[in-house]
């Protein structure tokens, strides 16, 4: 998720068609993100998060500049509030251009506090160097990394395979996760093929966003896109990545959509990439909660936290997506959630 960024998509002047122009979008409306701007639509989406049964979460936080974000201090004071309702872990967003500038202050700033090390990878120049910088500080400072890599529909895009080589040399095993790789959508299948191996081998995880994906890639204005950039994920997961699916963006120039619902990104991910339901439904559950550092399992003597949907099958709750859904907490259902769009 991208909790800094959520709800800004009314205070921006147009829809973008493109990745790039999302940012400048987003970068247009950041003198507005003062601490109490952050807290509201950062609050408002936790407690969507919450009315919706999301238990954890990891949310991106934009550190572009050589100061500490005002955005950082904010979620980690929202982290601590919703501890035991909402597990909020932070990981930093920064182009991979400018951790030599201060890579190291963004390392230590979050040293020992659970917090991931993120990057923005894709077309930059000399990759394998400045990749090797972002794991160099990961390694000193016992980090996990994430990064937002290859976001494009670009066959040249090939940042994926610097991280991977990377996460292989140094054994890095279960500490790296990947998100977007919209370009091996358009890559060589023999190529994908062959990478998706070693990233399994390696115990990468993948993260698809199939809505900001589905909003961002082939925009063309009066053009029916023909390319939705959704990562190969079936392909994925046989060569055994955990493979995850997410919401990412809500609200925001990146995807004006979203409510922070993540059954109905499965829904939406069922459709796009062809997945059988019940074999499916570990990538919102299960294998996220396991990657985050949670047992969410329910059997007997775990916390009675689940969703309870009146629907007769998964089949019947993904055909009738008004079928009531009732989040329960410590054996109990959470009281009705208003709406919270004023």
């Amino acid at each position: 998720m991208h909790l800094d960024k959520t709800f800004t998509a009314a205070r921006v002047p147009s829809r973008p068609q493109s990745l790039h122009e999302a940012i400048a979008l987003m970068a247009g409306d950041k003198p507005n993100w003062t601490a109490d701007d952050l807290r509201q639509r950062a609050a408002r989406g936790l407690r969507r998060a919450f009315a919706n049964g999301t238990k954890a979460m990891r949310t991106h936080v934009d550190w572009t500049e050589a100061e500490v974000p005002e955005a950082l201090p904010v979620l980690r004071g929202l982290a601590e509030e919703w501890r035991g309702s909402v597990e909020l872990q932070l990981a930093t967003l920064t182009p991979l251009d400018a951790f030599a500038e201060f890579g190291d202050r963004i390392a230590q700033e979050i040293a020992g506090t659970g917090a991931v090390l993120g990057a923005f990878v894709y077309r930059n120049g000399d990759i394998p160097g400045k990749l090797r910088r972002v794991f160099d500080l990961a390694e000193k400072h016992d980090l996990q990394l994430d990064f937002h890599v290859d976001e494009g529909l670009d066959p040249d895009a090939q940042g994926l395979d610097a991280i991977l080589h990377e996460t292989e040399a140094r054994g890095m095993a279960g500490r790296v996760l990947v998100g977007h790789c919209c370009a091996l959508s358009v890559r060589p299948e023999g190529a994908v093929a062959d990478l998706l191996g070693r990233a399994g081998a390696a115990e990468m995880a993948l993260c698809t966003l199939p809505t900001t994906n589905a909003f961002l890639q082939d925009a063309t204005p009066g053009r029916t896109p023909r390319l939705r950039g959704l990562a190969p994920v079936h392909e994925a997961r046989a060569a055994g990545m955990p493979v995850m699916l997410a919401s990412d963006n809500v609200c925001d120039p990146f995807y004006p959509q979203g409510d922070y619902d993540l059954f109905d990104v499965y829904r939406m991910a069922v459709l796009a990439g062809h997945l059988d339901p019940r074999d499916w439904l570990t990538s919102v559950t299960e294998t996220p909660a396991q990657w985050l550092g949670h047992d969410l399992a329910i059997e007997a003597g775990a916390p009675a936290d689940f969703i309870h949907i009146a629907a007769s099958s998964l089949d019947d709750a993904l055909n009738r997506p008004r079928a009531v859904r009732t989040v329960w907490r410590d054996g109990a259902p959470i009281p009705e959630t208003p709406g919270d769009f004023a």
